[in-house]
């Protein structure tokens, strides 16, 4: 974080027991926002952390009813709270065994009380690294992942570039990005190339499906809570947005988020801060929010489902993942692509794929899309174990080439070949309708990207849906 580390709002407790050292840090911290809690003895100290919660903890090693070292050894501190030993000279061994029981710095005394915004930051720093780690999965392969774009996907390549360039100049305060597509389309990868490839590649990226948070769990992992908050709150533990702040939050499937706990990702987006559940007061956090959902946000809100103001706020910068059916063009070298990951996983050098399978592949209809493409390509290498794939699996028929000519099916020919007109007569407006329609299924909605599909105006559109 560059900016100064603010103490506002930061509840701090102060053990010392000399008076006139106690009050001086008391009054330091509080002329800086923060709000403190003093003790003078290991007593009051178990008091104020049986009924408070604390950021941070200054603990002198050495009081009148014993060692502050007694107050970690029995575990009394939250681990959410960060405790700093302050030692007086030659207590640096002390201060050592502090640390080994869990202490996060120490300073020796005497210390400006100066140092102390510098030594809270560092300690923040540590918290959001510990929780991190709980969430990054594999950070440094993702971080060198590349996606194929294939021609179908070179027009989304330079919308998602333009937004890698806006990020570059703006650093803080990123806009939300919504990813829409259908299940397996790749929309967490693309989630996690625009972080890795962004200004804050460095920073956390922690990813979480919302569909797989029930709903009496969901608002304490995005936001945290106190201990006590509800009945198996024994400590107090960080939430998502925090663990992610300077970061980016991806949130996959987000329409399964409740209305009560979208309307808190809401604030957070506005006002850029969170509270925990069970807390009095709000957290600032700076968080990338990438949400992503294989749902139709517009139905939802008229199904009541999900909040308009969201979907309007997530909305700012829109990336869409046509389903594999739609670019069955790329199928062919995206297959290829994959396959040589797969075949260093598997460690089967040289795997290829047969004629007829790459025919299987661009006739079979994916609903799974990307990941079932790469799950029988996974398939194939196991039960064919051959160098040569043919992946009879999908049990497509290959149309075969008409008499002299060897070309395979154009993949964009929207006429099945077998269509005969019917006797009984054929309905062109139905016809036009069903066309209309379906350009507008794959443009989101979008009249004006339709009306460029179809190579119509605007007004030919809207005049036959009315």
């Amino acid at each position: 974080m560059s900016e100064p580390f603010s103490l506002t709002g930061q509840e701090i407790l102060v053990v010392e027991d000399e008076s006139m050292l106690r009050k001086r840090l008391a009054r330091h911290l509080e002329e800086q926002g923060a709000a403190v809690t003093v003790a003078a003895n290991l007593a009051e100290a178990r008091n104020a952390l049986e009924s408070l919660a604390f950021d941070f903890a200054l603990v002198d090693v050495n009081l009148p009813d014993g060692y502050g070292l007694d107050l970690l050894k029995a575990g009394t501190f939250s681990p959410n709270t960060f405790i700093v030993i302050m030692t007086a000279e030659g207590g640096i061994p002390r201060a050592v065994e502090a640390i080994r029981l869990g202490a996060h710095d120490y300073l020796a005394k005497p210390f400006d009380p100066n140092e102390l915004p510098l030594i809270f930051l560092r300690c923040r720093q540590i918290r959001n690294a510990h929780r991190l780690e709980q969430f990054r999965q594999d950070q440094e392969t993702s971080s060198k992942e590349e996606l194929f774009f294939g021609s179908r996907l070179k027009e989304y390549k330079a919308q998602l570039d333009k937004i890698i360039r806006a990020d570059e100049r703006l650093q803080k305060d990123l806009p939300p990005i919504l990813i829409e597509g259908e299940t397996g389309t790749g929309k967490s990868s693309i989630a996690r190339w625009v972080h890795y490839h962004g200004p804050r590649r460095e920073a956390a990226f922690i990813e979480v499906n919302c569909s797989a948070l029930p709903d009496s769990l969901a608002e304490s992992e995005l936001f945290g809570h106190e201990r006590g908050a509800f009945t198996d709150a024994k400590s107090a533990r960080i939430g998502l947005f925090e663990a992610a702040d300077g970061g980016s939050l991806f949130l996959d499937e987000i329409p399964s988020l409740s209305p009560a706990i979208q309307a808190k990702v809401l604030t957070a987006l506005e006002t850029k801060k969170i509270r925990r559940v069970g807390a009095s007061r709000e957290i600032q956090v700076d968080v990338r929010i990438l949400a992503a959902t294989n749902q139709k946000l517009p139905q939802l809100i008229e199904d009541g489902v999900f909040r308009e103001d969201l979907y309007h706020r997530l909305n700012l910068l829109e990336v869409y993942m046509p389903p594999l059916r739609e670019r069955a063009e790329d199928i062919p070298e995206l297959a290829v692509y994959m396959l040589k990951a797969l075949s260093r996983k598997y460690r089967m050098p040289d795997l290829r794929i047969s004629d007829n399978g790459l025919d299987r592949l661009q006739q079979y209809t994916w609903p799974g899309n990307i990941r079932e493409l790469i799950h029988e390509l996974e398939r194939a290498i196991i039960l064919e174990d051959q160098p040569t794939l043919e992946l009879q699996q999908l049990q497509t028929p290959v149309r075969p080439a008409s008499s002299g000519d060897s070309r395979r099916l154009d993949p964009t020919e929207w006429l099945n070949p077998d269509f005969a007109f019917p006797e009984s007569g054929f309905d062109l407006e139905a016809a036009t309708l069903r066309l209309i329609e379906r350009a507008l299924d794959q443009c989101r909605g979008n009249v004006s990207k339709a009306a460029r599909l179809l190579g119509v105006s605007r007004d030919f559109i809207r005049y036959r849906i009315k």
